[in-house]
């Protein structure tokens, strides 16, 4: 049995940037302590041979893991204010964590539950005593919350048809690809007449199959089911609409993160691995390859750093900065999975090795909370630029 992880001290925030002060990419002292201590605890708690099983099992969440990781280190209360029970910390050491998430291909509810649920409850009112007590449950990692909207909605598209409300918060319908909803307790179900927390246990939750195997898809069905009301329907629309960019942009860390560990794995397969008498490393072709894609990682790192540090320090240009980092990581997380499949030869291919997992990842991460495309054209409508 391994030696379990011993729970770090709760995180502190960072002290934020006034609004119209340089950007700062760089990392705190903070944030590398709480970045160690996300490692340390992934690293005993999360290697791919175990990740691997998990998913084999059908059940790729392991409680164990995220009780330590949301309350044992605290993460799970980074973006809550200290008076509501969380860390009251940014989404600077938000990013921190997903990085890391995304380097372990964890199978956590870290960016539904700690992020976008997180976000939508501070976007209503968390003085009300429903919505507060909720935000506490959250950040003490006591509960599991996750929105009942599809994964692959994205910052600034229209919102899906709410479900209807037949009466004193009576909720009938159906919301598809709804992420992680077969681990969670609670789940906010957007309705004609507001937002609603349900218990999971309340709905009809029916896995689907995903691409991603370590961030598991369902169908939530409601019939009838009971909830309690949040928020009234403009409040609610734009509390989501506030996280799913909050979601977006540190989509962008988790992102980086993946493309990270893909980079340092296939460097090292390549060093070790010998074709007549060399390393294969040492071929120039490789060479230039691995090359690019570090230029790839490290401007990936700029602009996941940036969007960060937008939403940490509530910059006017933030959707921009979001839609930039989206638009971008995207993509070098996908090349660089890709990468690491072919540059592992056969091996790369086969269950056993954890490749397949970050190449997964990563293709679903680039339709979650809109594709490239999409953030594409959303840089063209910030810029102002006409379509083509």
């Amino acid at each position: 049995m391994k030696e379990q992880t011993k729970p770090a001290e709760p995180v502190r925030p960072t002290a934020p940037t006034a609004p119209g002060t340089t950007l700062d990419l760089l990392y705190s002292e903070t944030e590398e302590e709480l970045r160690s201590a996300v490692r340390s605890l992934l690293a005993d708690r999360c290697d791919a041979p175990g990740v691997l099983a998990r998913i084999e099992t059908g059940r790729p969440h392991d409680p164990d893991l995220w009780r330590t990781l949301a309350a044992g280190i605290g993460t799970a209360g980074l973006l809550v204010p200290e008076k509501l029970g969380g860390q009251g910390a940014s989404h600077r050491e938000a990013a921190v964590v997903l990085e890391e998430l995304g380097r372990a291909v964890a199978p956590v509810p870290y960016l539904t539950s700690a992020v976008l649920a997180t976000e939508i409850l501070l976007g209503c009112d968390p003085a009300e005593a429903e919505a507060g007590a909720l935000l506490r449950e959250l950040a003490s990692g006591r509960q599991i919350c996750v929105p009942a909207v599809p994964l692959t909605l994205a910052p600034g598209a229209p919102l899906p048809p709410a479900v209807r409300d037949s009466g004193a918060g009576a909720l009938t319908g159906t919301v598809t690809s709804v992420a992680d909803a077969v681990a969670a307790d609670v789940l906010l179900v957007l309705a004609d007449t507001g937002l609603y927390a349900v218990p999971a246990a309340s709905a009809t939750v029916t896995a689907q199959v995903p691409l991603d195997l370590t961030r598991p898809l369902a169908t939530v069905g409601l019939d009838a089911a009971a909830g309690t009301r949040l928020a009234d329907p403009a409040t609610a629309r734009a509390a989501i609409a506030g996280a799913l960019l909050s979601g977006a942009g540190l989509l962008a860390s988790e992102q980086l993160g993946l493309a990270e560990w893909c980079l340092a794995e296939t460097v090292g397969y390549v060093r070790g691995r010998h074709q007549f008498n060399r390393p294969v490393g040492s071929f120039q072709a490789l060479k230039h390859r691995l090359a690019q894609l570090w230029l790839d990682v490290a401007s990936a790192r700029a602009a996941a750093r940036a969007a960060a540090d937008a939403l940490a320090t509530g910059a006017a240009d933030a959707p921009l900065t979001v839609a930039v980092a989206q638009a971008y990581c995207s993509g070098v997380a996908v090349r660089a999975a890709e990468e690491c499949v072919q540059l592992h030869g056969g091996i790369g291919m086969t269950w056993e090795h954890p490749a397949h997992l970050y190449l997964k990842r990563a293709k679903a991460d680039s339709l979650a909370l809109g594709t490239a495309g999409h953030h594409r054209a959303l840089v063209a409508d910030f810029a102002e630029l006409p379509a083509p």
